[in-house]
């Protein structure tokens, strides 16, 4: 019987812990019993803790008296605040590190992971809205900022909240083969493997911090006139700076070149547009300076993996 330890601590997501849960424990409805799914809460202690929406978990069993080894161990997340996990939680997640077969993170936990020093050279994801933060935390860390779920060796890490069910169903197609996972998928209405990665749930733009910047005044030229072609030199004029200079600044101030930002900006337009208007692709496609319904079907494909047709019938509101 495989077992499964899910670290959880006060302010915990809650949907974190739930959501790896019922997959597995809808697993278990399609397994022999020797194949079943055992799951246990740690924390620190027995004492009621408040998860973050209010709700109370209770624990099953205590970090420092936990049966080792588990098949997997996860720690679930919460909104990070740079400071380390209590200790009982960083000693536990070094020891299950070195005992256990698969261990990991889902959303924010990965934090906790990279003060127990388990991120150093790992390829790991993330929340998108954090991805930046744990990477700059912990630099030897390899942070993909758009995977739905990654595994590297032994580690597992999960983009945000609902993304721990797709790492558990990933998880359980491991175990069992595909056919349970997509059994498990329909149980709980989810999709057994979700099209494209964070980037079509999250906003692509951001802006430097000065507000002051000339590079500010170029991000907005280019949103004021998205239709239009740019040229890094036609840019750069707008900056009041050489082609090569400004090339330079703006990728020290955004972490991506003109051309990439001029792309993200066409993406970002073209995605509140197929929410929220009928308008043809080709019309969106035109008004957001693709050029083409097809050049804008390449680009959405190559930037959030999915059509625009494809992302249209999953965000157009009612």
């Amino acid at each position: 019987m495989p077992t499964v330890a899910i670290a959880i601590f006060p302010g915990v997501q809650a949907l974190d812990v739930a959501g790896p849960v019922d997959v597995f424990s809808e697993a278990n409805r399609f397994v022999s019993p020797g194949a079943r799914y055992e799951v246990t809460l740690l924390s620190a202690d027995h004492a009621p803790l408040r998860a973050s929406n209010g709700i109370t978990l209770v624990a099953d069993d205590l970090f420092a008296r936990a049966r080792e080894p588990f098949d997997l161990a996860l720690v679930a997340g919460a909104l990070p605040e740079g400071e380390p996990p209590a200790a009982p939680l960083l000693d536990w997640l070094i020891k299950v590190a070195l005992q256990c077969g698969r261990y990991g993170s889902i959303c924010t936990g990965a934090f906790a992971l990279g003060h127990a020093g388990l991120l150093d050279g790992r390829h790991v994801t993330t929340h998108w809205q954090h991805a930046a933060q744990l990477a700059a935390q912990f630099p030897k860390a390899h942070v993909d900022y758009d995977r739905i779920y990654l595994r590297d060796g032994q580690l597992v890490t999960s983009a945000g909240v609902t993304a721990g069910i797709d790492l558990s169903l990933a998880l359980v197609a491991e175990d069992h083969g595909a056919h349970i996972a997509l059994a498990v998928a329909k149980r709980l209405v989810v999709f057994a493997q979700r099209q494209g990665g964070q980037s079509q749930f999250s906003p692509y733009l951001t802006a430097p911090a000065d507000e002051t910047s000339p590079v500010v005044k170029v991000q907005a030229h280019v949103m004021e006139r998205i239709h239009e072609s740019f040229t890094v030199k036609e840019l750069a004029d707008v900056a009041s700076m050489s082609a090569r200079h400004f090339a330079r600044v703006f990728v020290q101030e955004t972490g991506v070149t003109p051309h990439e930002f001029v792309e993200r900006a066409r993406v970002d337009v073209a995605r509140k547009l197929l929410e929220s208007t009928s308008a043809a692709l080709k019309a969106i496609a035109y008004d957001c300076g693709f050029g083409t319904a097809d050049r804008m079907r390449i680009v959405f494909v190559k930037r959030i993996g999915v059509t625009p047709m494809q992302y249209r019938e999953r965000f157009r509101a009612s």
